[in-house]
């Protein structure tokens, strides 16, 4: 019998027969590891306890805490949904399912739509064919034996889908008691691991997501292996319901949407735009300090820009334009601002002692999102940016990324997030020739700097294959939201094509021209989905120095008004946000309702207050503090404004 190689994370190097399964892999390492394993990543791909091993391999067993056990897990509980649901509605024809963040969903064509009462049904079915304890089998067959079982069992849409792919290629069949369905992915072995089910909620989803084909109806699920872990997240989503930036940002008055404006294009209030603009002109003034040049560049360009750049061939159907797409004098709304800072620095020659030179702009851009992944501030169709390319020579390459990630990370601790951030070092798909320019050399190179760099700054990154831009690889720094999903909140690119494609150079030392190496990146990313995260990380309860209003004035009666304007007059000239609340309302009304308005500070002033010069202060983070002096308590408040101060975090950054 031929041996293979199989080797452990540690570096152990064991040996099996060839056709050894995960399971006895699992098994032989430890018993008590077989237990809750629910498979391996076996040369980078997740593969099923029941699943053989042919070759020498890499080994890593994954229980339900990885990404790639939910994966498993989730992946088998989409075929129970599948089968609950033909066994309560035989008419129903099966779609596709498949897993996400958040769980798993399936896609059903039925006439008429799921009740609530229906997907209660659902559940309690999911819920029995786990206590019936069933192994899942799995076999293959070739694409043409596939496609006539399937058409066999009248479902039409998975039909489909085989007929899609390449002829002879072995397509794997999944067999959970009487349902038969093509399987794509790791599966568990039976079904006992699965503790906890709640069917989530229905939605419509176009067959394959186009919009083009018929609107299906999506069943989304969660499951666990214990019932704790279920309560756990369905506590956390009601919290996230609480924290969700829509809900708040339209009840604090920060932002709004309108149908008659269309999807994608939030109205942004004056209490909303405040803070936007506070953090505008904070990463403005850091960027200057941190040696960045401004510029300023048209929101739109003729195509030929596009052309050059290569966005016009990999991101056309992407942009907005302004007359045909196919005439040469069509405008085009930029989606980027890289392609403008290029042409200018084009429009001089540039010695090797000029280098790096930083270009920064708070870029307003334009995407054309579609409709079904617009939401709230995240993922709009315009948004500003606080947006730099970096050109460097090649030996600046490293401490130019390092310069990069500093400042970042400086943000980050200052807004209170640093802590809530992971990386992800996001790599073509080398298979994909048609999403990436095709220069293999050069992508194998720019990748393996990028990895040196990520290394040499020992940072934890997880890498993710497809993920990169067109142009060359990316560092994703994620903030994970209140729903525990992860936000792309920043992008870093190191770039190897564009200086080829728009001719730059710069004059070496040797006279000879050379190409420079250039560094797309963001401070903060899109002030939008900034303000998004603030809203929910803090639950709209901001910052002092970002709080729209910062201190409210609560007169008991009218006839402190007078006393009431003297003290905002005070605080105001010290460059602080105040608002006076003179509503005829008695004072427990006022401070109940500037409560819920989230305000950081509130001083109550009444005859006391008024002879004796003082305020009777309360803060959210202290609560009742009694009576201040006025010129203390604005000294206090100019030092916290100053070194934005954030009480969440208990920071002090200077």
């Amino acid at each position: 019998m031929e041996r293979i190689k199989i080797i452990l994370p540690d570096g152990v190097v064991k040996e099996y027969d060839k056709g050894v399964s995960v399971y006895d892999v699992t098994k032989d390492i430890s018993e008590g590891l077989a237990r809750v394993a629910l498979g391996a990543v076996v040369n980078g791909d997740t593969k099923g306890m029941q699943e053989i091993i042919n070759e020498d391999s890499t080994f890593r067993v994954v229980k339900f805490e990885d990404k790639e056990g939910k994966a498993i897990f989730w992946h088998t509980s989409a075929h129970i949904m599948a089968l609950a649901v033909k066994r309560l509605f035989p008419e129903v024809n099966l779609a596709i399912g498949s897993v996400n963040e958040d769980g798993f969903y399936y896609d059903f064509d039925k006439k008429g739509s799921f009740n609530k009462e229906d997907l209660t049904e659902i559940e309690e079915e999911m819920k029995r064919i786990v206590k019936e304890g069933h192994d899942l089998k799995r076999y293959e067959l070739k694409q043409q034996e596939a496609l006539m079982k399937i058409e066999s069992l009248g479902e039409s849409y998975k039909a489909e889908f085989i007929n899609d792919l390449q002829k002879g290629e072995l397509i794997s069949i999944c067999v959970l008691g009487e349902l038969t369905d093509i399987c794509i992915g790791a599966q568990l072995i039976d079904v006992k691991p699965i503790k906890a089910i709640k069917v989530m909620q229905v939605a419509g989803a176009y067959w394959r997501g186009n919009e083009n084909n018929k609107m299906l109806t999506r069943i989304y699920g969660i499951t666990f292996p214990k019932p704790k872990d279920l309560n756990d997240y369905l506590n956390m989503i009601e919290e996230a319901k609480k924290r969700n930036h829509v809900k708040l940002g339209r009840e604090l008055g920060l932002f709004m949407q309108s149908e008659v404006v269309g999807q994608g294009l939030p109205l942004i209030k004056p209490k909303g735009t405040l803070i936007i603009k506070l953090l505008q002109r904070w990463i403005e003034d850091l960027e200057t300090e941190w040696g960045y040049r401004q510029t300023m560049t048209p929101y739109m360009s003729k195509s030929a820009l596009y052309k050059i750049s290569g966005h016009w061939d990999h991101y056309r159907e992407g942009m907005f334009h302004i007359g045909n797409p196919d005439s040469e004098d069509v405008l085009s709304l930029r989606p980027m601002t890289c392609p403008f800072q290029f042409t200018i620095y084009n429009d001089d020659q540039h010695s090797y002692r000029e280098l790096p030179i930083r270009y920064s702009e708070t870029s307003t851009l334009f995407r054309n999102e579609s409709s079904g992944e617009m939401h709230g501030l995240t993922r709009v169709r315009q948004f500003t940016i606080s947006e730099a390319h970096l050109i460097v020579r090649p030996d600046q390459l490293e401490e130019e990324f390092k310069g990069v990630m500093e400042l970042q990370q400086y943000i980050m601790k200052v807004l209170g997030v640093k802590d809530d951030i992971t990386y992800r070092f996001s790599k073509r798909d080398p298979k994909n020739k048609d999403k990436y320019i095709d220069n293999d050399e050069a992508w194998d190179e720019t990748e393996q700097q990028m990895k040196k760099i990520l290394d040499c700054l020992s940072i934890e990154y997880s890498e993710a294959e497809g993920e990169a831009a067109f142009y060359g690889p990316k560092l994703d720094i994620q903030c994970r939201n209140v729903w525990g999903k992860e936000d792309t909140i920043i992008t870093n690119q190191i770039d190897f094509s564009l200086p080829e494609r728009f001719d730059m150079y710069y004059v070496d030392k040797d006279g000879q021209k050379k190409r420079p190496y250039i560094i797309h990146r963001t401070s903060m990313g899109c002030y939008e989905r900034t303000l998004a995260t603030l809203i929910e990380k803090y639950s709209g309860a901001f910052p002092f120095w970002l709080a729209p209003i910062q201190i409210k004035v609560l007169p008991i009666s009218d006839r402190f008004n007078e006393y009431a304007e003297n003290i905002s007059s005070v605080l105001k000239e010290s460059g602080l946000r105040v608002e006076i609340d003179y509503r005829p309302e008695k004072i427990n009304y006022k401070i109940r309702e500037t409560r819920l308005e989230k305000i950081p500070y509130f001083v109550v002033v009444g005859q006391k207050e008024e002879n004796e010069n003082t305020v009777a202060v309360t803060s959210r983070e202290n609560g009742n503090e009694g009576p201040w002096d006025l010129d203390m308590f604005t000294k206090r408040l100019v030092n916290e404004n100053y070194i934005k101060y954030n009480y969440h975090k208990k920071t002090d950054i200077k």
